[in-house]
């Protein structure tokens, strides 16, 4: 058995899991396991799956491209997180997003026909494992929810500060990291970097925030 296993126990998918339950269940569901380099593609937008991917460790970004390299990221995936399921869970259905290394990576793939159909020689925690998979798509689509909140403003500034109050509330603090860099914040927000840097600079002139590459500090605006 790979040393992965011992991973699983910090992923959301296998919580409340013992070591010796996920062996079990490695054995019926007959995983895949891999690592990729960073800006390798690991799955591409028009293609079948039946395999739902969990990372290991490192993180993958969704990404829809058009036919002019135009790129929008959807989403980023982080350690212990699944990405693909939905397409993974319905047959004969094209996935509309590639996934890319954002860093380097270690993955593991898991068919999610077998994952749902409950096995007899591990009933009980495979149940379980049905149980998180429920939580973690809930979650998911929270996050897809909240992304909608911030494209439905008009301007890149309301856009801007939409994603980082949610950010600076998600983190508890008027101090936080973003897990994007200039661009794929741009890419994400589903604007142009050269009008979105414009206007981050603008904020900080007005003393909103200050900012240093993906590191941000929001500014309370005084009470008159």
């Amino acid at each position: 058995m790979e040393d992965y296993t011992k991973k699983l126990q910090n992923h959301a998918l296998f919580k409340g899991i013992t070591p010796e339950e996920s062996k079990i269940l490695m054995g019926c569901l007959g995983p895949r396991h891999c690592r990729k380099k960073a800006e390798e593609y690991i799955l591409r937008a028009g293609e079948p799956t039946q395999e739902m991917g969990l990372v290991l460790s490192g993180s993958v970004i969704a990404i829809q491209e058009d036919l002019w390299g135009h790129r929008h990221i959807m989403t980023r995936i982080g350690a212990g997180d699944i990405f693909a399921e939905p397409f993974a869970a319905v047959p004969g259905s094209l996935l509309n997003a590639s996934v890319v290394a954002a860093e380097d990576c270690e993955l593991l793939f898991l068919n999610v026909r077998r994952l749902l159909t409950s096995c007899q020689a591990a009933c009980a925690f495979h149940n379980r494992l049905i149980e998180n998979l429920v939580a973690i798509l809930g979650r998911k689509t929270m996050v897809f929810n909240e992304k909608l909140t911030h494209l439905s403003k008009r301007t890149t500034r309301e856009k801007l500060l939409s994603y980082l109050s949610s950010q600076a509330l998600q983190k508890g603090s008027l101090s936080f990291a973003i897990p994007y860099d200039r661009q794929q914040l741009a890419d994400y927000l589903c604007v142009e970097r050269a009008a979105m840097s414009t206007e981050l600079s603008k904020l900080q002139k007005e003393g909103i925030l200050q900012y240093h590459k993906n590191h941000f500090v929001l500014k309370k605006l005084e009470e008159e």
